[in-house]
């Protein structure tokens, strides 16, 4: 993620230097099968098309964020990062290895979703049958359906008032302004509330390795490090991974 924030900007930038060099005349980046020119525009069409490319060197930029926010990483990875704090190794797995783990379990969960995109938005807008506009919004319903299926009206009911609208009436009323909070803080609650339920049996392992060690008079010894590999071990003879990763994507409507 963080390298496509750094190229997407490097290329800002240079599309920013030649355009300000414009006026001295064409200027143009070559590299190895890679010619890049910015000349004056002759026709409309032509700045058209450059505010274009910058409006998609922008959503590149924010591509991450809306991954992370409007999909299902946010509750996925939410859940992992909890799992590993209720076992005790706050470093195993490595961050790299969870988010890497979270991306897998989100392509699978939005795998539908993206599929519909494809059929309605994607495939039409290239063979030339649908525009622009209509690819736009044939793509944003699938993840609409998919958003609205794991918010909470509460939620909803609270940016609706917050953002001084009236009450909508359907679904289509509701503007992604109000839709994306909502589903952000849906998805925050449903996610510590499935971290609540995995931290209790660590939780209880810890208080009895405690009152065992208490009982024995070893009090400078830390629970901790006795009653971790007794949790790993619990982890594996339940076959933890799977029961994580099983209630993480069934969890999703």
């Amino acid at each position: 993620m963080k390298q496509i924030i750094r190229v997407s900007k490097i290329l800002g930038i240079i599309l920013l230097l030649l355009m300000l060099t414009g006026c001295a005349g064409t200027p143009q980046l070559t590299a190895p099968g890679v010619t890049l020119t910015v000349g004056q525009a002759n026709q409309p069409k032509d700045v058209n098309t450059g505010v274009q490319l910058l409006v998609l060197l922008t959503v590149l930029s924010l591509a991450p964020s809306i991954v992370i926010m409007a999909t299902a990483f946010t509750r996925i990875v939410i859940v992992l990062s909890l799992l590993r704090n209720a076992i005790g190794t706050p470093t195993v797995p490595p961050t790299q290895v969870l988010v890497g783990l979270a991306l897998l379990l989100t392509f699978f969960v939005m795998a539908p979703t993206y599929s519909k995109i494809d059929q309605t938005a994607i495939q039409p807008f290239l063979k030339g049958t649908i525009s622009q506009d209509t690819a736009i919004t044939n793509g944003l319903a699938p993840v609409r359906d998919f958003m609205f299926r794991q918010t909470r009206e509460k939620d909803l009911e609270l940016f609706v008032s917050l953002n001084g609208q009236e009450r909508p009436k359907t679904r289509d009323d509701i503007s992604m302004v109000v839709l994306l909070p909502a589903f952000v803080i849906s998805e925050l609650r449903t996610a510590f509330t499935m971290g609540f339920v995995i931290f209790i049996p660590f939780l209880v392992m810890d208080m009895v390795i405690s009152s065992v060690l208490l009982s024995m008079g070893m009090m400078m010894l830390p629970p901790s490090l006795i009653s971790l590999p007794f949790k790993l071990l619990l982890f594996i003879m339940v076959d933890g991974w799977y029961l994580v990763t099983q209630s993480l994507v069934t969890s999703f409507k």
